[in-house]
Order: C-alpha cells, then structure tokens, then sequence
C-alpha cells in the first residue's frame, strides 16, 4: 500500500510539473481564439455530418485535444462573457443578448487585459456583443486593435451601419475600426479573417492573442453565390436514414435555411485554411495555442447530433459544441477528452499555458484545461455547472439547468413547483435526453436541486448585475456617443418598433450637448419632442414634416448617472428614436 501511495504522489508531482514546465521554460505562446456564431455541434464533417464541407477544420480537429463534452451559453453574448472572463455571465453584468442586458461591466478583467501582464498584442476581428460605447468596448476592455460590428449581428438593429443595408449587409460592409467607422470591400467573414492575417503578420515577433469572431452563421443568411452553388441542389433532411439518434423533421424553409448555413460555414472553413497557412509561412504554428469553438447551438432545424434542443435552449442541441484546442510544441496530437468542460474554462486555460496570473481579488468559476489535456482527470469528477436562458433575467426554473458527474437537472416550470415537475436525465446513459428519470430518483434530483438554488441565488446577486453596467455619455474617450437600439432597455423585446417605451442606462458627465435623434422612418410636423434625465425634462416642437431626424442643440446636464429617456409625442403616440447621438461642446 505504502509503494502505490508512492507511486500515485510521483505520478501526481510528474503531472503537476508537466502542466506548468513548458510556460516556464518556453517561451510564451502565441493564443488565437477561434468562434463562430450560432454554428451547432453538427454543422462539421468531423461531428458527422454527411452534407457539410469543412476539411480545414476537421483537419484541424485531428491535430488537436477534441473536448467533447464542452458546454456553453446558450445564446451568443453570455457565452462571450464567460469566454472572456472566466466567470458566469450574470456576475460579469451580461443578462441578455439586447434589451440593454448585453453590457459587460468595465471592471471585469478580460483575456486581453490579463495578457497584458506578459506584454502581449491583442486583436479582435469580428463579433464583441459585450458593449458598443465606453467603457465596455474591446479597446476598453484590453485589445490594442478592434475590427468589428456592433451589436449581436450584422443587419440587426444595433448596427447603424450595416442595419439599412438590408438583404446586403454582409457585403462592402462599414465596420468600427478602432471605434471609428471604415468602409471596407468584400464579404464580412473574409474581411475579418484579412484583418487578423496582417495582425498576426505584425506582431509575428511578439507574443499575441487573436480573437477571430466570426458573426457567421448568425442570420440573416447571406453568403457568396460560388460556396452557395456547393449545396443549393442538396436535401439536408437525408443521409439519416441507418442513424439510430433522434432527429427532428424539417419543413422546406429549414432545408433552405441549411444549405446557406452549411455555405456560410465552408467559407469559414477557407477563412480557418488562410489562418492556418499563415502561421505554417510564419513559421510559428508550433509555438501557437488554437482554440476553436462556436457559441451555441443553431438558431434553426437542422442536423445537430441527435441532441434535444437549439439555440437558447438548455437541453444538449443548445449548449454543447464542439471545442478542439491545439498546441503543437506541447500537447499530444488527436486525442480526446470525454469529461465535462465549459466556456467558463478557458481563461483559466489560458493563464496556465501563457504562465500569466489570473486575474486578482475576482472570483473564477472556471478550472483551467491543462490537467485535463494532460491526462488528469481525478478532480473533475464532482464538478457542478450552471445555465440558463430566459430574456432580462433569469426566471427561477425556467429553462435552468444544472449539470453534476452525469446527472443533469433541468427546470422548465414554475418557480414553486415541485420536485417531480422538472426533468433529470443520465447524459452518460441517455445523451439524447429522450428519458426522464426523476420519479425513481427524487433523492439525486433534490440534491441536484438544492444546489440549483444555492447557485442562482449566489448569481442574481452579483453585483455588477444589480448595478448594471452605465454607458459613458461626454468622455475623451469617445465623443460623440451612438446610443443604439441593442443597448436600450425599458419595454421588453425593443428591436425596431416605431411606438414603444426605451430608454439608455447612461452617466453623464457635466456640459453641454447637441443632440440627434434618428427615427426608422419619417415624423409627422408639430410633435413636440422630450428627452428627460431624471429630473430634467427638455421638450420642444418640431416644426418640420417628414423627417427622420430632430436635433437638439445645447443642452446642459449637470453630472449625472440616469436612465436617458427620449420620445417624440404625436398623435396620442409616443415615438422612440432608432438612436441617439450625444456631442460634448465643452
């Protein structure tokens, strides 16, 4: 007994010193961090998909550590949160995808600020989703270049710049280069793949982290016509027929749906070719740590598994995705880890490889991923993790689940039903959750359930959730300020509804303003227009018929923290802009 016990204390020092001896002895490795957005677990060749095109990623897959139990969020800006943080997205301010909820809080230290430690470059191209305005941009938040949309998507409301593009907003799009807008010619997922290339070309010397952001597959579903030539004669509902798995029927809209999201995908497919192409040029692919990930599952029907589930959901179709993560120099080629992970780990992941320390006096929810690639798995087996999805807040038991070894207990019920109302399934037994099996284990579901609690309850009171994140109105750091409509909370679901109640949680420093307010469509002549802040209340007539914008000029604010609430009244009818613009004169 004594020799074993020595035995397992050797194996277990070898272990630790090998996790931790090639930060220390190598020279700090490069990190680019690879998501898409909206592609499921199935959208790959390697998941099995008989329809899908995407050699460069499968190859990929096949060089690296294949986690293939990795769980995320399951909507997009919670995900990227945790991604960035290490922390569940409710204590880092992150509640929502809009309705103002999609606002990370300055004071959460990010990958990029915590690399900054080891002086590294840090460049995100493509997709932020945690805050359009100071102080929560990627500038803000760490990253020394930024080339992005605003918003969760291209064509949504949030983006001024491409929203009025419509069915072309993929394409020539203006994008935000460092917080100001540039034009740039091509389609979106080329240009952000571009632009991480010459970053990468420039700091080739030094160590850096690429965040390459794809928006894509997210709607709409806009691609070049040659990768959708690849599947417009396809039927992506066949191909199943000697698949023992679940799968759900799809309507023709679905299968349309699908050969433009497989094509949106074989184009990031290429992108990830060029990605790859350009670090073997280089020269420093060995020395280069590769994640890639995508951050939900599907907004639509299509082949995911077998999964139960999509997009927003928090059975398996909406929260496991695939995650393959490649080191070249120090990690072991094509092998395969089957205990559960999270989103949640790779900040801590990423600390351990780049020997850089976590960030101080801030909780991580997250364990790095290095015993685990490394072949340890002891301490892994009691872990809890926790998701959700509902819109604003979380609704207790609603779409809420908790995964513990291989039991998994999901709410979708009220928040005092009882305990035989909710779902538990044994993902190792049933990783199609086809079977609830709660009536014969009410004792392992209580337990399940007790910790559910503890954990939202721990959640819900975080603070940068109770005090959610201000937009800086009048700052050096970014004048004027686009209040857009992702950001705007107040009624529920604002998108782009003329009559409906909104507003901008906002500080405001001390001075006057001009201010312009745009309208999605034109306003009729003598509406009077209000903006209030608090106590102050401005309102004046407009005189002009059939514009789309209404200016104030002037306007003095004392230094304030408020929620900024603008309508044009007309008619019985109370008008929220489509955006506000807010320029400090002094």
């Amino acid at each position: 007994m004594k020799i074993k016990s020595l035995f397992l204390i050797t194996l277990s020092c070898f272990l630790c010193y090998s996790v931790v001896s090639f930060a220390q002895q190598k020279p700090r490795p490069n990190v680019i961090i690879i998501m898409t957005d909206d592609q499921g677990y199935g959208d790959l060749g390697i998941t099995g998909n008989p329809h899908v095109r995407t050699p460069n990623i499968d190859g990929f897959a096949t060089e690296s550590t294949r986690f293939n139990n990795f769980f995320v969020s399951p909507v997009c800006a919670p995900t990227r949160a945790s991604l960035m943080t290490g922390r569940y997205s409710l204590r880092t301010g992150i509640r929502d995808t809009y309705n103002g909820g999609a606002i990370m809080a300055s004071n959460e230290v990010t990958i990029a600020e915590m690399l900054k430690q080891a002086d590294y470059k840090s460049g995100i191209f493509g997709k932020w989703h945690l805050g359009d305005n100071y102080p929560s941009r990627p500038t803000d938040q760490g990253f020394d270049e930024s080339v992005i949309h605003l918003s969760g998507g291209m064509g949504q409301v949030g983006d001024i710049t491409t929203y009025f593009k419509g069915d072309k907003s993929y394409f020539d799009p203006v994008l935000w280069h460092n917080n100001k807008k540039e034009a740039y010619t091509g389609y979106c997922s080329d240009i952000f793949t571009e632009q991480a290339l010459n970053f990468i070309d420039k700091n080739k010397d030094a160590p850096f982290l690429c965040y390459l952001s794809f928006n894509a597959p997210h709607t709409p579903l806009q691609v070049p016509e040659k990768y959708y030539e690849y599947y417009k004669d396809i039927d992506p509902a066949t191909g199943f027929e000697n698949d023992p798995r679940p799968h759900k029927p799809m309507t023709e809209k679905d299968k349309e749906d699908a050969r433009k999201v497989y094509a949106m995908v074989t184009n990031i497919d290429d992108n990830v070719g060029k990605l790859l192409k350009k670090l073997d040029d280089l020269a420093i692919a060995d020395n280069t740590l590769i994640i890639f990930m995508t951050d939900n599952g599907p907004q639509q029907t299509r082949y995911v598994g077998g999964m139960r589930g999509r997009k927003g959901d928090v059975h398996q179709g909406g929260v496991r995705v695939p995650f393959y993560i490649r080191y070249p120099s120090e990690f072991e080629k094509n092998t395969d880890v089957e205990t559960r992970a999270a989103h949640i780990d790779i900040l801590p992941t990423v600390a351990q490889i780049c020997n850089v320390e976590l960030p101080k006096e801030t909780l991580i929810d997250g364990k790095s991923l290095v015993p685990l690639i490394m072949g340890k798995k002891e301490e892994w087996t009691n872990r809890s993790l926790f998701f959700y999805w509902t819109r604003r807040y979380p609704e207790l038991y609603y779409n809420m689940t908790l995964l513990k070894g291989s039991y998994k207990l999901v709410g979708n019920t009220n928040y005092n039903a009882p305990i035989k109302d909710f779902e538990l399934f044994n993902l190792d037994k049933d990783p199609y959750e086809q079977k609830n099996i709660i009536v014969e284990n009410e004792i392992i579901a209580t337990n399940l359930k007790e910790e559910l609690d503890e954990t939202y309850h721990d959640l819900i009171a975080s603070e940068n959730l109770i005090n959610q994140p201000r937009i800086g109105i009048g700052s050096a750091a970014e004048n004027p300020v686009i209040l857009n409509r992702n950001d705007a909370g107040g009624q529920r679901g604002i998108w782009a509804q003329e009559e409906v109640y909104g507003k901008w949680n906002v500080s405001i420093a001390e001075g006057h303003y001009d201010i312009l307010f745009k309208f999605i469509k034109p306003v009729k002549a003598n509406g009077k227009m209000y903006l209030e802040a608090n106590t102050l209340v401005k309102q004046m007539v407009n005189k002009k018929e059939g514009v789309d914008t209404i200016e104030m000029k002037n306007v003095y604010f004392s230094q304030m923290d408020c929620d900024l609430i603008p309508f044009y009244a007309i008619d019985s009818k109370n008008i929220f802009p489509f955006w506000v613009e807010m320029k400090k004169l002094d």
